[in-house]
């Protein structure tokens, strides 16, 4: 194989979304609106921690506010509900986001279903899913945006191209499969109870891997010429497909740190200013 594939960072497409932003921000500080991101951490999960600090650092990079919500591991459903209700009445914050898992005594769905619909911008609640779905405007799920927006930014055609999805969670799995579907693919879901994954990824023209195990898809059960959008990150700073040997056979491919992970933080900051645009109006 004598050419190379073509690497999809994150990083043109997030300098392209910032410039973007930039412009938004300031039109709205001329009417004295600072956009703002509420983040609420249930508990002490390191991960999560790290995951709210770059979000308030890149707020903090464009001139946006965030508002740092962190609840003890103890607490409940009922509380967790309140602390949202507030948030949804605060009219100086636009945007809210429940750094995603809780602690298991608290029933998630119901917490991600409490944020307003149009402060949802990290695309949690059922009513945004259902919107996405039959493409009624919603904020979409951030991953999954941030997948699409890179396929676009590189110029990747979906429609009539067989994508494979490997996971099936709410806010990445489920929701790139409904976005391919709008953009006119034709798309598998596979997970953790679908019989022999290798034949169906053999017969993809685009991977989404999201699956959340290290360097899982291996490089032999892709066609060659394949893209492969790997939206996995575990420790050790690789993703969910081998890159080694998937890129032998890819066209395009991700790379893991530097690709997906980027523009999701991107597109969040993106939903929250366009959701303090149409809360300014």
């Amino acid at each position: 194989m004598g050419t190379h594939p073509l690497l999809i960072e994150g990083k043109p497409v997030v300098d392209a979304i910032y410039r973007d932003l930039r412009i938004a921000i300031e039109q709205l500080a001329a009417h004295g609106v600072v956009p703002c991101l509420a983040t609420v951490l249930v508990g002490d999960d390191a991960a999560s921690a790290t995951y709210v600090r770059m979000k308030a650092n890149a707020c903090k990079k464009l001139g946006m506010q965030s508002q740092r919500v962190h609840l003890p591991a103890e607490t409940t459903t009922q509380q967790l509900l309140q602390v949202i209700a507030d948030l949804n009445n605060n009219p100086s914050v636009h945007g809210i986001l429940l750094q995603h898992p809780v602690p298991d005594q608290i029933d998630e769905r119901a917490a991600f279903d409490a944020i307003a619909p149009e402060k949802d911008v990290d695309g949690v609640t059922s009513v945004g899913f259902g919107r996405m779905t039959y493409q009624v405007p919603a904020y979409v799920s951030c991953t999954p945006q941030a997948i699409l927006t890179m396929l676009d930014h590189y110029r990747i055609p979906m429609a009539g191209k067989h994508a494979v999805v490997v996971g099936r969670s709410a806010i990445l799995g489920k929701p790139v499969a409904m976005q391919l579907l709008n953009r006119d693919a034709t798309v598998t879901i596979c997970h953790s109870k679908t019989v022999d994954l290798p034949a169906h990824l053999e017969r993809a023209d685009i991977v989404v891997a999201a699956v959340g195990k290290p360097r899982f898809i291996q490089g032999s059960w892709l066609k060659q010429g394949v893209v492969v959008m790997d939206a996995g990150y575990n420790p050790g700073n690789v993703g969910d497909a081998d890159f080694e040997s998937c890129v032998l056979r890819a066209s395009a491919i991700t790379p893991v740190p530097g690709g997906v992970g980027p523009v999701t933080i991107a597109t969040l900051l993106q939903h929250t200013v366009r959701a303090a645009v149409a809360q300014t109006k």
